[in-house]
């Protein structure tokens, strides 16, 4: 079977024809319907977030069970599921706290990019090939934990169905779940991209009287008064704190989201929150960055900064409960993808992920 597999950073990927074990004990294997191309698989592309290579990328999905191994019991063939990146043990202190988007053992997968026992399912000449996130999206077939597989309703397109792995959950759960976003409620989004059209969508969910977006892609701004932005700020053009203040009395925004993951942009955010308001960092930088802000700020202004991973979804609850909403007509999934690709086109949905062209490049599997 096809694979789009990195073998070095900084390099582009490659179709090869990889090998693909059977699932083993309380594994799934999924035959990949589509899967949406995200700044996390650039960022392992760019080596700033290294990990064993050769690699599948891929961590935004959707497709159909295709065969099960032994003890299985939440998925059968023919399910359709969304592919879950932070598959979550249920037993580690986190879980038990009702933390699953910080599970101790799926933060170890992370680093692995191996299957729970250590191996891998992929191969390519009789030597091992990588997993991201234990799931590598980027293949025609994929084995997967069986926690990592979760099912979903049928009549939802692959396409779309697969932003709900990633984009989607990360920036509406980020509001609804991280930040709780209150009625009323003033909000400004840094990064419109396919993280951030959701954050803004997510507000006004939320009912937030103004929604702040802000970005330097004059066309991106312009689509998110779609998702529910009530003013834009084009950040090549204005000083955003000033703009801001500006549009918010002086005081700033009560709920500040940064979607891009560069260490200024997270600054920016914090300052442009108002006093005792609330930063929420979602955009993922380097390991060795680190953010400045003002020190006394933080005792005199009493703002509350903090991340969102994954939008502290826990997927097998919340996977189905944006797909109804999105059933419902309340949640907007189409106008996330901006293009359609090939497998053998991955390279060129990569360069216009890098040229800021595309809101969600997306993915479709050959049948």
């Amino acid at each position: 079977m096809k694979a789009a597999v990195l073998h070095h950073y900084g390099e582009q990927l490659r179709i090869e024809h990889v090998e693909l074990e059977p699932p083993r004990k309380g594994e799934v294997r999924v035959k990949m319907k589509a899967a949406g191309i995200c700044h996390s698989d650039l960022h392992v592309v760019n080596a700033h977030l290294p990990l064993p290579v050769p690699i599948v990328l891929g961590h935004e999905g959707a497709g159909v069970v295709d065969a099960v191994g032994e003890g299985v019991m939440s998925v059968k063939a023919g399910d359709h599921v969304v592919l879950n990146w932070v598959p979550s043990c249920g037993t580690c202190y986190y879980c038990q706290i009702g933390r699953p988007d910080m599970c101790d053992e799926a933060a170890k997968l992370t680093a692995m990019g191996t299957m729970p026992d250590g191996t891998t399912r992929f191969s390519l000449g009789g030597k091992p090939v990588y997993q991201f996130l234990s799931i590598g999206t980027f293949s025609e077939y994929t084995v997967v934990p069986e926690r990592a597989a979760i099912p979903i309703r049928a009549d939802v397109p692959f396409e779309l169905a697969a932003l709900v792995g990633c984009s989607v959950m990360t920036g509406v759960g980020a509001v609804i779940k991280t930040a709780k976003v209150e009625p009323g409620s003033t909000v400004a989004v840094i990064g419109a991209g396919g993280v951030g059209f959701n954050v803004i969508q997510g507000a006004a969910l939320s009912g937030a009287k103004q929604i702040i977006a802000i970005d330097i892609v004059p066309e991106k701004l312009a689509m998110t008064k779609k998702f529910g932005a009530t003013h834009t700020i084009n950040a090549g053009e204005e000083d955003v704190v000033s703009a801001v203040l500006d549009l918010t009395d002086g005081h700033g925004v009560d709920y500040a989201f940064e979607a891009i993951g560069r260490p200024e942009t997270m600054a920016e955010a914090y300052n442009i929150t108002r006093k005792t308001g609330t930063t929420v960092i979602v955009g993922i930088a380097a390991p060795n960055e680190n953010v400045a802000v003002n020190a006394f700020s933080l005792p005199s202004q009493s703002k509350t900064l903090t991340g969102s991973w994954l939008g502290q979804g826990n997927p097998p609850v919340d996977y189905p409960k944006l797909l109804d909403l999105y059933a419902a007509g309340k949640l907007q999934l189409e106008p996330l993808v901006s293009q359609i690709y090939s497998l053998d086109q991955i390279n060129e949905g990569f360069e216009a992920l890098k040229a800021g062209k595309n809101i969600r490049g997306v993915i479709r599997f050959a049948e």
